[in-house]
């Protein structure tokens, strides 16, 4: 059973100044020149506890937080509570608000069969993470997690308290209107709580840090001399948001290839599988929009836009095997599969090196244009409704098959997991 509970947020306080100047994008999306603006942004802004610019950043950030509190730049919350989190953007010409909240989930780890990831992880950012959760004792981030409401029960409650002054409502940097409101009513909390009863969690964002968390709670467990399901280390402060909210989006990561174009010998292979035709540049979106419900792509390189929809989908099997019908009809997997490893006969593609991931086609395109890329393979992004189908199969997709937009920004809550820190 999924266990969903109120928690003592600690938050800032007037005294840190202006919030738009103090939140800032999660940790792992952070680079050396956003680092550098958070830094000058504030004295206190957030940054200097996620990703501390200094050497010994784990310890750092412990001081710093440590400080943070005595000196009342940063408290807890006296009442615990669940928190509606709106986040308002535009996206082609279009306005959306996803709709979610932030409460503090029960660990399971993924054996369990209750919480489920999708995407692979790797052993660099869980042992960063580990580092950072050992030192500070405190959830710094949220998680990002989707969940089922097909009645629409919860949006229903977040919409009618979201008619209130928000707690909290920040523009960031990316131009996102945040906005938090605070649920303490235990009837209200009920709502929400009991939509959880017989649930499976899909992690929408944040594998490495979830998986971090289960490990820590086991330490923790392990070091004690005595334990209770109420210790805080035994949650993850999370945001949820259901799978049918019409505010969730995917964005495409588009594949480009460095070091290897496409001969005209494998676009004839091409031509036994897909169908394909040359089209005009501002033509891609379009293209791709009207054939999201199939495996498309379009490929791109030397001034040139090739359009490809796949003939049969049975073709696949040639490729992938061993896995289920959802992931065979993975437009990333066909891609991988199919195109890379299957008829361009590609080994091993490194991050960074071999492959490139680009979220704006457009991008993807003009870098192909200067020279940075060889070749640009555009494609629909993964629908929420396969990442549940897949992680449900217990399948894990390929790496960059899903870009969740706007992420969840970091500063707004922050959950203790010191000894003495329980949650009812």
């Amino acid at each position: 059973m999924v266990d969903i509970k109120p928690f003592r947020a600690i938050r800032y306080t007037n005294k840190a100044g202006n919030i738009e100047n103090l939140i800032v994008q999660p940790y792992d999306k952070i680079d050396a020149e956003m680092q550098k603006k958070y830094y000058n942004l504030s004295d206190y802004n957030y940054c200097r506890l996620t990703l501390p610019i200094e050497e010994n950043r784990y310890e750092i950030s412990r001081k710093r937080l440590e400080k943070w509190l005595t000196e009342e730049i940063l408290v807890k919350d006296e009442v615990p509570g669940i928190f509606v989190y709106y986040q308002e953007y535009e996206l082609f010409g279009q306005k959306y608000i996803r709709k979610g909240f932030i409460g503090a989930l029960k660990l399971h780890p993924f054996e369990e069969d209750i919480v489920l990831p999708h995407e692979k992880t790797h052993k660099g950012p869980k042992i960063d993470r580990l580092n950072m959760l050992q030192t500070t004792r405190h959830t710094l981030e949220t998680g990002f997690i989707l969940y089922s409401d097909p009645e629409g029960k919860t949006i229903e409650l977040f919409d009618e308290v979201s008619k209130n002054t928000p707690l909290i409502e920040s523009k960031d940097d990316l131009g996102v209107i945040n906005k938090i409101w605070k649920i303490e009513d235990s009837n209200k909390i009920r709502i929400v709580q009991d939509v959880f009863a017989d649930q499976q969690l899909v992690i929408a964002d944040g594998h490495h840090r979830y998986e971090t968390a289960c490990t820590y709670r086991t330490m923790r467990r392990s070091a004690a001399e005595s334990w209770d399901d109420n210790d805080s280390f035994n949650f993850r402060m999370t945001y949820l948001v259901p799978v049918e909210d019409k505010g969730l989006i995917i964005l495409a990561s588009h594949r480009c290839l460095a070091k290897v174009a496409v001969t005209e010998d494998k676009i004839k292979e091409f031509g036994v599988f897909f169908e394909m035709n040359e089209i005009m540049k501002n033509e891609i979106p379009k293209f791709l929009e009207e054939n999201k419900d199939k495996p498309t792509f379009v490929l791109y390189q030397e001034g040139r836009a090739i359009s490809m929809i796949l003939k049969d989908s049975s073709d696949i099997n040639r490729f992938v095997q061993d896995v289920s019908d959802d992931y065979k009809e993975l437009d990333v997997v066909v891609l991988r599969d199919m195109i890379f490893h299957g008829i361009m006969e590609l080994g091993e593609l490194n991050i960074d090196e071999d492959i490139f991931y680009e979220r704006w086609w457009n991008e993807a395109i003009e870098k192909v244009d200067d020279g940075k890329y060889k070749v640009a393979f555009l494609l629909n992004p993964t629908r929420a409704e396969q990442v549940l189908k897949v992680a449900k199969n217990h399948e894990r997709m390929p790496q960059k098959s899903t870009d969740f937009y706007p992420k969840m920004i970091s500063g707004f809550t922050m959950l203790s997991l010191e000894d003495y820190e329980k949650i009812f």
